[in-house]
């Protein structure tokens, strides 16, 4: 019995060691693995069509044309304000402003920033960075119309050479970028910023390495690693994504979307202000005549075009500004609308008909030919090329579609086209004047069909300088029904945004701006 006892004993024994034994293997396994987990690192890859020279993006330099949109989507940049979701105005790098009522801002700058650097951020460093923004960027200084700045602390007090109502909104365009000058790679495109991630490698039109900033003022980055890779084939994105090459896409072919409606995927959509439209160049013999112009605007069917081709992520364009955008958004405006039949009586009336019946009117033996340019970057506007082609066919116009990547070379040449077809924010800072300013006044770059009108540039001058936002508003309602009753421009339709990522991403969301995608809460598990 005792011998029985014993063995009992000696095997309970054996039993608790093996259990013990056990118990440590699976805690020294559990804390192996997650000291493994720890230590990998989280990288991360977006593919963007839209990241590439032909639109102005081939760097992140925001002095430079358009190279502050990659430099504040993608995390490196931040500016003075931030627009929240109905685009007003926030602070940010700025904690407050105020004006005299005339020409003099005062702003306070957030303390305890630091560039990527390593240097802080103070007025003196503002000041620098602003000082080279106005001595590189085409359109900053007839927007901000800084005349002087002075420094102190984290006081910048800026004088403008006229009282310049929208400032505040200017400084919150992707140019306006706060930069450190002395640090910044200008020769390779590479900028140190304060934003969460800062830029190791850039290679314009190929990709954008990207670590976390240390220095960082506002909490932790997730990511060790973000790649930014321009892929401007829809479909070599679409297989990107679905391979798993990259994370997340900006840029997505509309008939690529079913692949992504599944639990693997998410999407994140907004409304925004980018309008698809057409600029008639007004030094265009054909162009010149008031009825074709008009007969183009009764001729483009626009809500067929977002309906059919766009699949319905898109809104119909009435005005510069999208229906219910602050105080001045479309509803409040008239435009021509999709009545084929009245073009054609339009086109007969004025002397344009078919008279060998091969259905393209002529006059005074010319052929009614309108040389359509665009570019393919922006997978909506070949899309509206196609579907102008077709409608405008039915009223007896021939349409010769130029989509080319080189459009500068054609823009340059002003007998080369006779309607430019683009992708606008009209109001990337929540405001009215940047449309009217860029692309309404003459000898602006951007008025690319070399419109001039001279009540209209009259209001502008007006608009400039009103302080008060609804005498502002019934302003840009005025301007934008005098441009439109000049048939210079057809707004066809604005961007729903739609950002696709793995479900494994998290807070990678758009925005009505089209600015903030990179922040420091972006993830991936």
């Amino acid at each position: 019995m005792k011998k029985r006892l014993l063995s009992l004993a000696l095997i309970g024994a054996m039993t608790l060691t093996m259990f013990a034994a056990c118990g440590k293997m699976e805690s020294t396994d559990s804390s192996e693995k997650a000291e493994a987990t720890a230590n990998i690192e989280k990288s991360m890859v977006i593919g963007d069509t839209t990241f590439n020279a032909e639109n102005w993006e081939e760097t992140i330099n925001p002095h430079v044309t358009y190279n502050g949109w990659p430099c504040i989507r993608y995390g490196v940049g931040e500016t003075l304000v931030h627009y929240t979701d109905t685009m007003e105005l926030e602070p940010w790098l700025a904690t407050s402003w105020e004006n005299d009522g005339d020409k003099v801002w005062t702003i306070t700058l957030r303390d305890g920033v630091k560039f990527s650097s390593g240097r802080d951020m103070d007025a003196e460093a503002v000041k620098q960075c602003f000082e080279h923004l106005l001595e590189n960027h085409d359109r900053a200084p007839l927007d901000t119309k800084i005349e002087s700045m002075e420094a102190d602390g984290l006081t910048l007090t800026i004088t403008t050479t006229e009282g310049n109502p929208a400032l505040m909104n200017y400084l919150g365009d992707p140019y306006a970028c706060i930069i450190d000058v002395d640090a910044s790679d200008f020769e390779n495109g590479i900028v140190a910023g304060t934003g969460p991630y800062k830029a190791t490698e850039l290679v314009t039109d190929d990709h954008l390495s990207l670590v976390p900033n240390e220095y960082y003022w506002n909490g932790t980055p997730k990511l060790d690693n973000l790649t930014i890779r321009t892929i401007s084939d829809g479909d070599t994105l679409s297989a990107a994504l679905l391979s798993g090459d990259i994370d997340a896409a900006y840029g997505m072919a509309y008939e690529a979307y079913p692949n992504f409606e599944n639990d693997n995927f998410q999407f994140s959509s907004i409304q925004t202000s980018r309008a698809f439209f057409a600029s008639m160049n007004m030094t265009s013999p054909v162009i010149k005549d008031d009825a074709v112009r008009k007969a183009i605007a009764m001729g483009i069917d626009k809500e067929g075009f977002v309906t059919t081709l766009l699949d319905g992520h898109g809104v119909v364009g009435n005005g510069a500004f999208p229906d219910g955008f602050s105080k001045f958004g479309g509803e409040n405006i008239k435009t021509e609308t999709y009545n084929p039949e009245e073009a054609k009586k339009i086109l007969e009336d004025a002397g344009w008909v078919d008279t060998d019946g091969d259905g393209i009117r002529e006059k005074d033996g010319k052929k009614l030919v309108i040389r359509w340019l665009t570019y393919p970057s922006r997978q909506e506007l070949p899309l509206l090329a196609e579907s102008v082609q077709s409608t405008l066919k039915e009223i007896g116009m021939d349409v010769d579609i130029n989509c080319t990547a080189n459009r500068r070379d054609f823009l340059a040449d002003m007998s080369s086209f006779d309607i430019y077809a683009s992708a606008l924010v009209t109001a990337p800072s929540g405001d009215p004047q940047y449309f009217f300013t860029t692309s309404c006044v003459p000898g602006m770059d951007y008025n690319f069909g070399a419109y001039e009108n001279t009540e209209v540039t009259d209001l502008i001058s007006q608009l400039s300088t009103e302080f008060d936002t609804d005498k502002r508003a019934e302003l840009a309602i005025k301007l934008q029904q005098k441009i439109l009753d000049d048939n210079a421009y057809v707004f066809c339709s604005f961007l729903q945004m739609n950002m696709i990522s793995k479900s494994n991403v998290s807070n990678w969301t758009a925005h009505a701006c089209d600015y903030y995608e990179v922040t420091v809460d972006l993830d991936i598990n």
